[in-house]
């Protein structure tokens, strides 16, 4: 399974506006709770309980926020940029700038570790990373990551 094949440019922001976890948490599910159907805040609850166990900034200016939802049919996939950084209480204490954002049906979770692991291997690449940063629209975006998303 590809990111390609999960991820849509409708839940891709080039730009976030956002300057605190909650209100990037607020940005990157709008898209998706249009897709889905289910209430941003739904999602938001959701994603602000896993982060309460520890937090999704893994380091290296990156963000994966993730969570089950009870009553999805299928995997959804956000990305957002964030051009200043935000303070996403990251691991390495930086701001974070890309963010991946994973939902999945609450009983998924051989895919959801699967599709975790896969974004965060891409993500080790300093040349990815750049590539994301240095990209102004979701389709150069889209073409980053599917460029840098082939079986390995």
């Amino acid at each position: 399974m590809k990111i390609t094949d999960i991820i849509k440019k409708e839940t891709i922001i080039p730009d976030l506006a956002a300057r605190d976890k909650k209100g990037v948490l607020d940005e990157l599910v709008a898209p998706v709770g249009e897709i889905t159907g289910i209430s941003s805040d739904e999602l938001v609850r959701v994603l602000l309980e896993r982060e309460r166990l520890g937090s999704t900034g893994i380091g290296g200016g990156v963000g994966i926020p993730h969570g089950k939802i009870k009553g999805l049919d299928n995997l959804v996939l956000g990305f957002g940029l964030s051009k200043g950084g935000v303070d996403f209480d990251s691991m390495d204490g930086k701001p974070t700038r890309i963010f991946f954002l994973l939902i999945t049906p609450e009983n998924s979770t051989v895919l959801h570790l699967n599709l975790l692991a896969r974004i965060s291997r891409l993500l080790k690449d300093d040349s990815f990373r750049q590539s994301l940063l240095n990209s102004s629209s979701a389709e150069e975006i889209f073409e980053v990551i599917k460029e840098a998303d082939t079986d390995f």
